[in-house]
C-alpha cells in the first residue's frame, strides 16, 4: 500500500483569519512517519516563515491538483505532545461551539510551555572564514565573539555591547559573512535521573562478591544492597550505603552494574508521607445515590446525574466509592473542583484510598510538575485525575466517569478564549466515551436544577449531613439597626459575642468577605476624586502591607498620593472594607488569637496556599479570614463558627444571578460550620434582611429559593428559558471601536430581522461594556437574548458576519469576544 503523501494541518499563525486547515506534501524523508495527531514544523506564506503546525486530516491528494503552489513539511518534532483522535474531534467541536480558532482549543488540550518557540542562531560563514583573515573585519566585536564561539543567540551575541552593534550586524549579514538559523526550543524539557541496577543475576552474588578484593569492601556494600533493592535512583544508593561516586564508578567499570538515564517525572505529590485508609460505610441515602449511578456505569451508558446534597452530606464518599468500581473496570476517571483551594484537601483523600494512581492537575503546578503529570495521563500511568476547570482535557483515552463538584460554581465558566463551560466539555467527553457524568452541589445552578426537573439529567437526593448532625443555626443580622443604635463597627454586636464565646470554647472561626485588600477605593473628600487605573476603568483597591493601590484586573500599581491630583487637597481618604483590613481589625479584637487570611494576595507563592489550609486543619490558626476560597467544600472538624461580614456585595451586582450567587454563597460558607461532633453556627450581616436569597439561606431551604427564581427568570426571559450572547467589541482606540460595534449591530439586526422565525429574539446595544476599558483596550458590547431552540440559527449568523466576514465590519485595530451562554455581562 503506497503511503499518504498529503495532509491537513492546523497553523499556529496566531490570527483568526487563517484559522482552517492548509494543505501540505508529506516529503519522502517523512513518509511513513507521520500520524494524525503529530505536531510539525511547517513554512507558512510568502516568506516561508517556518510555525507549528499539527497534522489532522491526511489528505488523499485528489483535490491537490487544484491547490497551487503546495509546500512540504519541513520536519516532524521528536516531543510527545500530539492529539488523539478524540482530541482532535474535541478540538473541532469546541470551535464549532464556542466561536474560537482550531488554536485556541489546541492551547486548552496541551501542557502550558509546550508551545514551540524560535531563537535565532548567528554563525560565521565556512566560505568567510579566508576572507576575515585578509582584512581588518577580524577587529568587529561580533566576529571575534563568533570565532571564539561556533554559534549565539541574538541575546548572548549583542550582550555588554553597545547599541550600535545591531547596524554592524546587519552589515555583516549582507555581506553574507555570517548566517541566520531558526531553532525551535521549548520551556519545558523532560527531566531524567540516573539510576543503578546489577548487571547480573541476583542467585550469583555469592561468586560475584568473591572477585571483590577485601579493600574494596564498599563495593560488597554496595553489591549486597542492590540485590535487594534491584534498581534505585543513584543519589540514594550513595546516601543510604554511606559510598562514593567512585566507588560506583569502579563497578561500572568491571560491568557488575549499569548506572543508565531514566525520565524522572516531576510530582507536586509526596506519596510516601500519606496514610492510606479503607471505605467508609454508605448510609441509605448514600448507597441509593450510589446504586443509581453504578447501574449506568455498569451499563456502559452514557447518563447526567445531579447529586444535590445538603453541605456535610457525605457527597465525597460517593464519588470515591464510584471511582473505586470505575477504575477496577480499568476505565479512567476525571474529578473536578471549582477551586485550587480545595484540591488539597480533597487530593489528600483520594491518595489515602487510591494512592500513586492519583494525578494532579492545576495552574498552581509549576510547568515541568504539568507537564510530567499530562504526560503520565496520555501514557496511560494514572487512572484518577483531580484538579480545577482545565482537568477536564486531561488526555483520558479510556474515560468512564467525570464527577463535577460544586456545580454551580461560576469559576467553571472559562472567562479567557475560548469561554468554554466545563459541564458541557464534560457532556461531551462523557457522550463520546459512553461514559457517566455525576454533577454534586448543596446549591445546584438554576440552570441544571431545571433539566434535572425536565429530565435533561437524573436528581438525586442526599437531604441529611452525613453524621446525622443538624444544619447549623443561621441568624441574619440587620446592619441597619447596629446603626442607629450607634454601632458603627465592622463586626455586629452578636457576631463579636459569638466569635468570643467560640475562641473561649477552643474552637475555631471562619469569616467570609468577597473582597480583598484593604480598601475597595481612594478618594479625596474634597472634590470626589477617586483613585483608578490608567489602564483601565476601574478604581483602585488599596493594599496597606505594601502600601500600594492595585488594579485587580490589569496588575497595574501605584502609591497613593498624599495630595489630591486635582484639587491639591489632603484629604484623600480609604473607603470600604476589605480582608486585608478585616484582618488588622481582628487582631486588634482578639491580641492572643491566631488569624490568618486566606485569598488571592496571601496564596500567590507556591505552597503557601497548602500550608494555610493545614495550620487551619492542625488547630494551629484560631481564626481564618477569606473570600469566596472560604466557601467551598473545605472541612475542619473543629469550626463552630462562621460569620458573613456583608451579604450585600454579590446581591447588588448588575447581574440576573445575583440572588442565585447570594443564595449559592450563603448557604456554601454556612456548611463549614458544625460538620463533625460540634454544633454549628452562623452570623450574617446585611443591610438587606428581608431580601428572599437571603432568607431561603437562612433556613437551609433551596426547594423555596429555586421556586421563587425561576418563576422571575420565566416571566423576564432569563435563562434557563432564553439564552445569551455577549459579544464585547475592543480595541485600543475607542472611535474604532464605537464605529465598528455600531456596523456590527446594524448587520446582526438586519439579518436576525430577515429570519421571521426569529421574532422572539433581542438584540441590545450597542452599548459600552460595564467596564468600559480593560488593559487599555475602550470595550463595547451586543447582547442577544433569543429561545434555546433558536441557538443554532443565531450561532450560524453570528458566525457568518463576526467570523467569515468579519472584514467587512470590524477595523483592522479592533478585535471580537463572542461568549456563549455568558456568566457575568461586564
Amino acid at each position: 500500500m503506497d503511503c499518504i503523501k498529503y495532509c491537513n494541518v492546523v497553523v499556529n499563525t496566531g490570527t483568526r483569519v487563517t484559522d482552517r486547515l492548509f494543505t501540505y506534501r508529506i516529503p519522502n524523508s517523512l513518509l511513513g512517519k507521520i500520524k494524525i495527531g503529530d505536531k510539525v514544523i511547517i513554512p507558512f506564506g510568502r516568506g516561508n516563515k517556518l510555525l507549528e503546525g499539527f497534522v489532522f486530516e491526511f489528505n488523499s491528494g485528489n483535490e491537490v491538483k487544484t491547490i497551487r503552489g503546495i509546500k512540504d513539511i519541513q520536519d516532524v518534532t521528536d516531543d510527545d505532545i500530539y492529539l488523539s483522535g478524540t482530541q482532535i474531534k474535541l478540538c473541532k467541536w469546541m470551535r464549532d461551539t464556542y466561536l474560537c480558532t482550531y488554536y485556541e482549543a489546541i492551547q486548552c488540550l496541551i501542557p502550558r510551555g509546550t508551545t514551540l518557540k524560535k531563537k535565532k542562531i548567528y554563525k560565521l560563514k565556512q566560505a568567510s572564514q579566508g576572507v576575515i583573515e585578509h582584512r581588518d573585519i577580524n577587529q568587529s566585536p561580533i566576529i571575534k565573539r563568533l570565532l571564539v564561539n561556533k554559534s549565539l543567540t541574538y541575546n548572548e551575541l549583542i550582550k555588554d555591547l553597545d547599541s550600535g552593534c545591531i547596524k554592524e550586524l546587519n552589515r555583516l549579514l549582507k555581506e553574507n559573512l555570517i548566517t541566520i538559523e531558526e531553532k525551535f526550543y521549548s520551556d519545558i524539557k523532560i527531566k531524567y535521573k540516573k539510576v543503578v541496577e546489577i548487571n547480573f543475576k541476583p542467585s550469583s552474588i555469592n561468586e560475584i562478591l568473591l572477585t571483590i578484593p577485601k579493600k574494596a569492601y564498599k563495593q560488597t556494600e554496595v553489591l549486597k544492597y542492590l540485590t535487594k533493592v534491584n534498581k534505585i535512583e543513584l543519589s540514594q544508593l550513595i546516601q543510604r550505603t554511606k559510598t562514593s561516586r567512585a566507588v560506583i564508578n569502579g563497578l561500572e567499570k568491571k560491568s557488575l552494574i549499569l548506572v543508565k538515564d531514566e525520565v524522572d517525572y516531576r510530582t507536586p505529590i509526596d506519596i510516601d508521607k500519606i496514610e492510606r485508609d479503607k471505605p467508609n460505610t454508605l448510609n441509605d441515602e448514600q448507597k441509593e445515590a450510589y446504586n443509581n449511578i453504578m447501574e449506568a456505569i455498569e451499563g456502559k451508558s452514557h447518563e447526567a446525574f445531579l447529586l444535590h446534597g445538603v453541605t456535610g452530606s457525605g457527597k465525597t464518599e460517593v464519588y470515591m466509592q464510584l471511582v473505586d468500581k470505575v477504575i477496577e473496570n480499568n476505565k479512567q476517571a476525571i474529578i473536578l473542583v471549582p477551586e485550587i483551594s480545595l484540591t488539597p484537601q480533597i487530593v489528600e483523600k483520594f491518595l489515602r484510598r487510591f494512592g500513586d494512581t492519583v494525578a494532579v492537575l492545576h495552574s498552581k503546578l509549576s510547568l515541568g510538575e504539568r507537564y510530567d503529570q499530562w504526560r503520565k495521563i496520555k501514557n496511560n500511568k494514572m487512572q484518577i485525575v483531580i484538579g480545577a476547570r482545565s482537568a477536564i482535557f486531561a488526555p483520558c483515552d479510556n474515560l468512564g466517569l467525570v464527577i463535577i463538584d460544586e456545580e454551580h460554581e461560576s469559576s467553571y465558566k472559562s472567562e479567557m478564549n475560548p469561554k468554554y463551560h466545563t459541564i458541557e466539555v464534560a457532556k461531551y467527553l462523557c457522550m463520546e466515551n459512553n461514559g457517566v457524568l455525576v454533577m454534586g452541589s448543596a446549591t445546584p445552578s438554576i440552570d441544571d436544577y431545571y433539566k434535572a426537573e425536565i429530565g435533561n439529567y437524573k436528581l438525586l437526593e442526599l437531604k441529611n449531613r452525613f453524621n446525622k448532625n443538624p444544619l447549623p443555626n443561621v441568624e441574619v443580622v440587620d446592619m441597619r439597626v447596629e446603626l442607629e443604635e450607634g454601632n458603627k463597627n465592622i463586626f455586629s454586636r452578636r457576631l463579636y459575642n459569638s466569635m468570643k464565646n467560640s475562641l473561649l470554647d477552643k474552637k475555631q472561626v471562619i469569616l467570609f468577605l468577597n473582597r480583598r485588600g484593604y480598601s475597595t477605593f481612594v478618594s479625596c473628600r474634597s472634590c470626589g476624586y477617586v483613585l483608578k487605573c490608567s489602564n483601565c476603568d476601574i478604581s483602585l483597591t488599596y493594599h496597606h502591607k505594601n502600601n500600594i493601590a492595585k488594579c485587580h484586573y490589569c496588575g497595574f500599581k501605584t502609591t497613593v498620593p498624599k495630595i489630591c491630583p486635582e484639587c491639591k487637597s489632603k484629604y484623600i481618604k480609604f473607603f470600604g472594607l476589605g480582608t486585608e483590613k478585616v484582618e488588622e481589625y481582628v487582631n486588634k479584637l482578639f491580641p492572643t488569637s491566631r488569624t490568618a487570611r486566606l485569598d488571592i494576595d496571601t496564596t500567590s507563592r507556591k505552597g503557601s496556599l497548602e500550608k494555610i489550609i493545614d495550620s487551619f486543619e492542625k488547630r494551629e490558626i484560631d481564626i481564618l479570614i477569606g473570600t469566596q476560597m472560604v466557601t467551598k467544600g473545605l472541612d475542619f472538624p473543629y469550626v463552630t463558627l462562621v460569620g458573613v461580614l456583608s451579604a450585600d456585595i454579590t446581591l447588588n451586582l448588575p447581574d440576573y444571578r445575583a440572588n442565585e450567587r447570594t443564595f449559592q454563597l450563603l448557604t456554601q460558607v454556612a456548611g463549614r460550620a458544625g460538620r463533625h461532633d460540634y454544633t454549628g453556627e452562623v452570623v450574617v450581616q446585611t443591610y438587606s434582611p428581608n431580601n428572599y436569597a437571603i432568607n431561603a439561606s437562612k433556613s437551609h431551604d433551596y426547594t423555596d429559593f429555586y421556586e421563587r427564581e425561576i418563576k422571575l427568570r420565566r416571566e423576564f426571559n432569563y435563562p434557563p428559558f432564553y439564552q445569551i450572547i455577549n459579544i464585547i467589541v475592543l480595541g485600543k482606540n475607542e472611535n474604532s471601536v464605537i464605529r465598528s460595534t455600531n456596523k456590527l449591530f446594524q448587520k446582526i439586526h438586519g439579518e436576525i430581522l430577515r429570519h421571521k422565525d426569529l421574532k422572539n429574539t433581542q438584540v441590545l446595544g450597542p452599548n459600552p461594556a460595564i467596564l468600559g476599558r480593560i488593559k487599555e483596550n475602550y470595550r463595547w458590547q451586543i447582547l442577544l437574548k433569543y429561545q434555546s431552540v433558536d441557538h443554532e440559527n443565531i450561532k450560524s449568523i453570528i458566525n457568518y458576519i463576526c467570523n467569515i466576514n468579519k472584514n467587512k465590519y470590524i477595523e483592522n485595530n479592533v478585535s471580537l469576544i463572542f461568549d456563549m451562554k455568558p456568566y457575568n455581562i461586564f
